[in-house]
């Protein structure tokens, strides 16, 4: 289904631009940061040692820049540091049910980032880096729990790319098939949506019966985990 691209458009490349599918594309720079707030994983696709590795990792954005952790594309940074990676941020909003297998689809908001990762190096932007993380996946932990000592942020990892080359894909709706001669069939058609929520929060056995409940861990119990 056709997305409208009404704000500020992202850059295209040969990369990014839309090759299939050009009416789920989206060129809105607002979308790409509504997908990147929505989420808290990635997939990073990159070359170690002349290994095409897709890593699942945690990440944290500022609006523009990526941070993410990953010790093995560091490695791999150190080898080759000129070399591009890719990282994908997909949210799941239903399956589309159609009246043949070959229109089914699904409804979905994904994003892929390109460009040249740095190894984030600077103790203050580690820290900034390292608190965007945090807070992407769960607001007001930062301040909560123990920060980083100097001896856990040089031992971390941290990585960050630029928003500055990316692609969006958004498919949202019914089925595509309700005016074909399928229709005529009388099968049902249409979306089994996918809805992910917070569940009740599961207290470590070793804590202390006084300790209570912080009122941002408390509040996100229900919550929508990935809002569309």
């Amino acid at each position: 289904m056709s997305h409208p691209t009404p704000g500020r458009p992202l850059s295209q490349t040969d990369r990014t631009r839309h090759q299939r599918l050009r009416e789920q594309g989206s060129l809105d720079r607002s979308d790409l940061d509504a997908i990147l707030k929505a989420g808290f994983v990635c997939h990073l696709g990159v070359t170690v040692d002349s290994n095409l590795l897709v890593i699942p990792t945690v990440y944290g954005t500022d609006g523009a820049t990526l941070y993410f952790h990953g010790s093995v594309a560091s490695r791999s940074l150190v080898a080759s540091p000129d070399a591009s990676v890719c990282v994908t941020v997909t949210h799941v909003d239903g399956l589309v049910l159609a009246r043949s297998v070959f229109e089914h689809g699904v409804n979905y908001r994904s994003a892929m980032i390109f460009g040249i990762p740095r190894l984030v190096t600077d103790p203050e932007e580690k820290w900034t880096g390292l608190r965007c993380l945090t807070e992407q996946a769960t607001p007001g932990q930062w301040d909560y729990a123990r920060q980083p000592s100097r001896k856990e942020l040089a031992a971390t990892s941290l990585l960050a790319l630029s928003l500055d080359e990316a692609s969006v894909k958004i498919r949202s709706g019914a089925p595509d098939d309700g005016d074909t001669s399928d229709a005529e069939r009388g099968l049902w058609a249409g979306v089994l949506p996918l809805q992910a929520h917070w569940g009740d929060l599961e207290p470590d056995p070793a804590l202390s019966a006084h300790i209570k409940t912080p009122p941002h861990l408390a509040n996100r119990q229900g919550v929508s985990a990935f809002g569309s």
